[in-house]
């Protein structure tokens, strides 16, 4: 049996229930797939099942309002893609009445979809003829074939696309797709895969050279800035109070925060009670600073470790555009700040 044919039959017998297998719309498709990228589907699913509850069409969501998607998107992270999300849905609404493009080239020219998720819409969507290359298949074709190029590389993509081309079963694509990266995320998994119950495991040549844990290839490691936070949160009479939107292109444009105060590395109590007091609410006067989380909090981003350690600071009188800690929880924050909130506050 060919190695197609072997894959669509365990994929048959294996696959996951998942709601948007169970269509071709291309919108809760192309929600789907943004919403997945760098997210497990256990992860995902709440967030896939909260968007289209609260924006069943591509209309819903182009008219709603930044904030009311972020907030929505809390906790899946890569907020760039929420941002996106929208946008395109605007466009997709406004300018295209509502009508996705039909072809992976046009799928292309949309915000925020590059050559993955252009293909998964396409052929799960119109069928089309174009393979997905995600993390998923490069495992999967690397141990099969014995492929030792490095994924890192930026002509590997074409490479695995074109041997997927090549073992598509044209006449239908979208079954294709589906097998290698449902196989890639079930069976064929990063670490430890069961290859004694693989249906792959008399043809797999990774398997029949003992080099299953070294495919696939990647040479280059990211590098992991480190990053110090130190968020104020203020305290006033009214208890109340302050947040900020975070208006700079990097991490969490958009969300909202408590005051900060970076540094190059983690300092101590003095350092930060006499930053606050130079620098922060000199027109209410402070009563006290206490350090809410004596060991600082590390959120892991991709390519940077945060350090966050927050200080309650309860201060004189009432605080300009104070709110309360019950309007707090309307707005979207990064999940470290909602955790805390929810916590702690």
């Amino acid at each position: 049996m060919t190695f197609s044919n072997l894959l669509i039959q365990w994929y048959l017998c294996n696959k996951r229930d998942l709601p948007w297998r169970n269509t071709t719309n291309p919108y809760p498709i192309w929600l789907s797939e943004i919403m997945l990228q760098q997210t497990r589907v256990a992860q995902g699913m709440p967030y896939f099942l909260s968007f289209t509850a609260a924006f069943p069409t591509v209309f819903d969501l182009a008219k709603a309002d930044e904030e009311q998607v972020l907030k929505l998107w809390q906790g899946l992270g890569y907020y760039s893609r929420a941002r996106n999300l929208h946008k395109t849905a605007q466009y997709v609404a406004n300018e295209l009445s509502g009508v996705f493009p039909i072809t992976y080239k046009e799928l292309l020219e949309l915000k925020g979809i590059g050559e993955y998720t252009a293909a998964a819409i396409a052929s799960f969507s119109y069928n089309e003829v174009v393979p997905v290359v995600d993390g998923n298949v490069f495992r999967v074709l690397s141990r099969y074939f014995d492929v030792e190029t490095d994924i890192a590389a930026a002509s590997t993509k074409k490479e695995f696309a074109a041997l997927a081309f090549e073992l598509m079963p044209k006449d239908n694509p979208a079954i294709f797709n589906q097998a290698i990266m449902e196989f890639g995320a079930l069976q064929c998994v990063p670490k430890s895969p069961n290859c004694g119950i693989c249906v792959f495991n008399e043809s797999c040549a990774a398997l029949q050279k003992n080099k299953v844990d070294q495919l696939p290839v990647k040479s280059k490691k990211l590098k992991v800035r480190n990053r110090f936070f130190n968020y104020l949160v203020v305290n006033d009479e009214n208890e109340n109070t302050i947040i900020q939107k975070r208006t700079d292109k990097g991490i969490w444009h958009n969300l909202y925060e408590f005051p900060l105060i970076e540094t190059e590395k983690e300092e101590c109590f003095g350092f930060i009670t006499e930053r606050i007091q130079k620098e922060f609410f000199t027109n209410n006067g402070i009563v006290s600073i206490m350090e809410c989380n004596e060991k600082s909090i590390i959120h892991k981003l991709s390519h940077q470790h945060l350090h966050i350690k927050f200080w309650k600071v309860n201060i004189k009188g009432t605080i300009e555009n104070g709110i309360d800690v019950a309007s707090l929880i309307t707005f979207p924050f990064p999940i470290v700040i909602h955790n805390f909130i929810e916590k702690d506050l």
